[in-house]
């Protein structure tokens, strides 16, 4: 990690950059890819840490914030931490049959169907049966373009994205409005007062003790942005529709000091609910496409006129604005339209980074942004709303200087715990954000998704 990467990301938080000397750096041979991932990755996770502990020494009354450790082994083991995650020994599966790349007739197309839903809308826009055979699909779309394809399949709700070169995406209506946008957006609404936190004691530092955050996001990277809040000790509720279930393994690596509720903001009653969690929270974290929500109210700009003095960050993968602003995404998704499949691949296939970093990397961004909006009402008010979007940290990534070369390989057993849960005996990988007298693990693993009760601790 550079220190021009890490003061590049801490002043788009609208941190001194002074205090980025506070870090230090523990460099180990890690994350090695043709793309700068390794400093990326170190950036965002140093920002984070370093937002933590600048909360924890306003909170706890110290005379300089506490020194921050990046060490390239924790980084590295928690960018991959659903490929370290074992329950009862049991290796989970993290892409499923259809979710892969296929070659296409003038190209190459890449699909998302983990989810039941996304599978069955894939098929649906393809005309395939629900028992087709890989084969067979493989079959029929190396007969069509994987334009025609992306379109087809997004044209009904499911996820296909062509393989694109960086030159191309830069062409790309899409690619073009990301181009023209910050790593992320921060914005003050209003004149809200100034948040009051209660002082700081004991061991260890919880920044984020008594924020109270309600998590409405789903798959990687909210979900490690909320895991890391609730490592610094906020009160963390996800709440997710029953319509839609969470895949069990995504939720045991992603639910690590969270409570897990079910509402159906279609039903009155879960509606009542929901709004009073809502006048109960401090932090709205949101992970779905833009638009999703907009009927029920949840907007960032609905949100902070309904509940002044909130933070309210908002996550999506293509970002809130251009001719993709609507579309689902997914970090493999976003890997293959913006040029970093073809960059990570070979004349004869598509390749993809040595994790999804996009998510994991923008999940830490996203805790540094609400870590970094709490501090800012500590002192100056203000409802805050905070931007961010798979694609602005894919076009900060294409556009980083080729990586340092890597000084050798480490292994993940330091990095790696074990406990016992509700969902069985879990291997996990411990959080890489840390800082002198901060956290070393969270305080409670995960349990069943969705068996929570819908109100704050």
């Amino acid at each position: 990690m550079t220190a021009e990467d890490t003061t590049f990301v801490w002043s788009a938080l609208g941190g001194d950059p002074a205090l980025v000397r506070r870090i230090e750096h523990v460099e180990r041979g890690v994350l090695q890819a043709r793309l700068p991932v390794r400093e990326l990755a170190h950036a965002c996770v140093g920002a984070c840490a370093l937002a933590g502990a600048e909360l924890a020494a306003r909170r706890a009354g110290l005379p300089e914030v506490p020194e921050v450790r990046v060490d390239d082994g924790a980084v590295a083991t928690a960018f991959v931490s659903e490929r370290h995650l074992l329950v009862d020994g049991r290796a989970p599966v993290n892409f499923a049959p259809l979710s892969r790349f296929w070659r296409t007739a003038d190209g190459w197309v890449r699909t998302h169907a983990n989810y039941p839903h996304h599978r069955a809308r894939l098929l649906s826009a393809l005309g395939l049966p629900e028992d087709v055979s890989v084969d067979a699909v493989a079959g029929h779309l190396a007969e069509r373009s994987a334009v025609d394809v992306e379109d087809t399949v997004y044209a009904v709700g499911g996820l296909a994205v062509a393989l694109r070169s960086a030159k191309e995406w830069a062409a790309h209506e899409q690619g073009a409005a990301v181009a023209r946008r910050p790593l992320l957006s921060r914005e003050r609404s209003d004149d809200a007062p100034v948040r009051a936190l209660a002082p700081l004691s004991g061991d260890p530092l919880l920044p984020a003790a008594g924020v109270r955050v309600l998590d409405l996001t789903r798959v990687i990277a909210g979900p490690v942005a909320t895991r890391t809040l609730a490592l610094l000790g906020a009160d963390v509720l996800r709440v997710d529709s029953p319509r839609l279930p969470e895949l069990p393994d995504q939720h045991a690596d992603t639910g690590f000091g969270k409570r897990s509720a079910c509402l159906d903001l279609d039903r009155a009653t879960d509606r009542r609910a929901f709004e009073e969690l809502l006048a109960g929270a401090d932090v709205v974290v949101t992970g779905y496409r833009p638009g999703a929500l907009d009927r029920f109210g949840l907007t960032p700009r609905a949100l902070a006129e309904r509940r002044p003095g909130l933070v309210v960050a908002q996550l999506s993968a293509w970002g809130g604005y251009g001719p993709w602003a609507g579309r689902r995404g997914f970090d493999s998704m976003v890997q293959v339209a913006t040029g970093i499949a073809e960059t990570e691949g070979s004349a004869e296939r598509p390749g993809a980074l040595p994790a999804q970093a996009l998510d994991h990397g923008t999940g830490y961004l996203l805790a540094a942004a609400v870590l970094r909006s709490l501090t800012e009402q500590t002192e100056e008010g203000g409802t805050r709303i905070v931007r961010l979007a798979l694609a602005q940290t894919a076009a900060w990534l294409v556009g980083g200087p080729a990586p340092e070369p890597s000084l050798g390989s480490y292994e993940p057993g330091p990095w790696l715990a074990e406990t016992d849960s509700g969902l069985g005996r879990l291997r996990y990988a411990r959080s890489p954000v840390s800082f002198a007298g901060g956290p070393g693990d969270w305080a409670r693993p995960p349990g069943v998704w969705g068996t929570d009760p819908a109100r704050w601790s």
